[in-house]
């Protein structure tokens, strides 16, 4: 029998795995995806954060960070970041196209013009 999804339980475990180990980069992306997926935006951006500090080289973090940045209408930095993330590798032109967490980006003309360049890329 398949586990019910719960995510508050998800979220005290992986916090718990955490306190163990603080540089455990899989479960700070989890986490991250699981406060933003909750609401806990903050909480989100602080992992995000965490995250690109540990793996700075890459891009799907950068990328979780813009998302995190622009979901706290922090459009110039959100920005800056998905150009890091494009830069490092980031190419899935679709999802960062139709990414409800960067709606606040999509009548912005630099979003825009990254989305060119991805596009040009692939």
């Amino acid at each position: 029998m398949a586990r019910k999804e719960d995510p508050a339980w998800d979220i005290s475990f992986f916090e718990s795995v955490l306190r163990r180990d603080a540089r455990y980069a899989e479960v700070i992306e989890i986490l991250g995806g699981l406060y933003t997926k909750t609401g806990r935006i903050a909480d989100g951006l602080r992992m995000d954060r965490k995250l690109v500090r540990l793996q700075p080289a890459n891009p799907t973090a950068h990328y979780n960070l813009a998302c995190s940045l622009a979901l706290t209408e922090r459009t110039e930095a959100a920005l800056q970041a998905l150009a890091q993330a494009i830069d490092l590798g980031y190419t899935d032109h679709h999802w960062m196209a139709d990414d409800p967490d960067l709606k606040s980006l999509h009548d912005h003309p630099t979003f825009n013009a990254l989305l060119d360049r991805l596009e040009s890329r692939n």
